[in-house]
């Protein structure tokens, strides 16, 4: 088969969730001899993080906004290449697509209620567009493709998809995340002056729960006797400090880092430099920051809520991310039990196998070829 995949963000240099999925499935699609070749269409960019081979060719497309390319240039490439289906990765496609069209729905957020806006302008016009494109776009998809169970039968009920037309694959995790046994404090030292720190990985997102994780931090300052600092990632300065002020607990900030965009590659130093890290996320489809965590021997507090328990499995430390009493009870549970803190981190290493880019190409080819029958 001739297949496109349209990766429009993988070039860019600072990358997020959905950008990694896409590049990571790529690469593992990249290694196979199935005999597809795999045109995979993006925007330019700085990071040139995926090179041609004898079965991947790269398109890159120049459009002056997202739209645009998304809609007009997306699909007169797709058109132009003469492949036999179009696998769109990040959410949204082409209205119209001249051949069958695999989406890649991660979750369907946007489409669900929320009790204020975000503070990031450019989260804010994805979020209208999405809510626009993206209800037309499920008519005419050949199949619909998300990430966990609890994310497919969500997506099945609220948009009343048939079942025979929507299926999960599991995320994995690159294999540069593991447990190691020397911690380079050259480049922990990048981000924070010590070791057996506390890592919370969020951004301005409601759903990433920042204010509750604050407070939790907050009223575990006050009750150990350790008092471990805590590293924050892709959060900015002036977000914190307004979060920090609304909340009364200013007194919290010289115990916080925030360094914003952490690289990819430094994550892994991190997350075994760290004592514990923290996901008390509100909503997740998959959350694949608690799966690197586990695999590099990091303890986990992550929310009990949507597809985080399916993924993380029954024995991970999990709270109501909606109580910040709890999340720090949870905190402080692992810095006083050493017996319950080694079981987090044995159970981890071992759930985390369960997880792999190379099953999710698997799966992918298998869903590829069912639609050339």
């Amino acid at each position: 088969m001739k297949i496109a995949i349209e990766a429009q963000r993988i070039f860019r240099l600072n990358k997020h969730g959905m950008d990694f999925v896409a590049l990571e499935t790529i690469r593992e699609l990249q290694k196979r001899n199935d005999g597809n070749h795999y045109f995979v269409i993006v925007a330019p960019g700085e990071d040139h993080c995926l090179k041609e081979s004898a079965n991947l060719s790269i398109i890159e497309l120049k459009c002056p906004s997202y739209p645009l390319w998304e809609q007009i240039a997306l699909p007169k490439t797709v058109k132009r290449l003469g492949v036999d289906l179009l696998h769109c990765t990040s959410n949204t496609a082409p209205l119209r697509c001249p051949v069958p069209l695999v989406l890649t729905l991660h979750d369907i957020i946007y489409l669900e209620p929320r009790q204020y806006r975000t503070p990031s302008l450019y989260q804010e016009m994805g979020w209208h567009y999405r809510r626009l494109v993206v209800p037309h776009i499920l008519k005419v998809c050949k199949k619909i493709i998300t990430v966990s169970q609890f994310e497919c039968n969500r997506i099945r009920h609220t948009l009343n998809i048939p079942s025979e037309r929507i299926t999960a694959i599991y995320n994995g995790y690159s294999t540069h995340f593991r447990q190691l046994s020397d911690i380079n404090m050259d480049i922990v030292q990048k981000y924070i002056p010590q070791k057996d720190f506390l890592f919370f990985l969020g951004n301005t997102d409601p759903k990433k729960n920042a204010v509750r994780t604050l407070k939790a931090y907050s009223l575990y300052l006050k009750r150990s006797s350790i008092k471990r600092p805590l590293l924050i990632a892709d959060l900015k300065e002036g977000y914190i400090d307004s979060l920090l002020q609304r909340e009364g607990i200013s007194d919290i900030r010289s115990h916080l880092y925030y360094p914003g965009y952490i690289d990819n590659h430094d994550l892994v130093m991190l997350y075994n430099a760290a004592f514990a890290f923290l996901y008390p996320s509100l909503r997740e489809s998959f959350g694949i920051p608690m799966i690197e965590a586990m695999a590099c021997g990091t303890p986990i507090i992550i929310g009990n809520t949507s597809a985080m328990p399916e993924v993380a499995g029954a024995e991970a430390l999990m709270v109501d991310p909606h109580e910040p009493e709890k999340i720090a009870d949870a905190l402080l549970k692992l810095e006083t039990e050493n017996v319950l803190y080694q079981k987090q981190v044995n159970y981890g290493l071992m759930r985390a196998q369960q997880f792999s880019w190379e099953n999710t190409a698997n799966e992918l080819v298998q869903l590829y070829r069912s639609l050339q029958l």
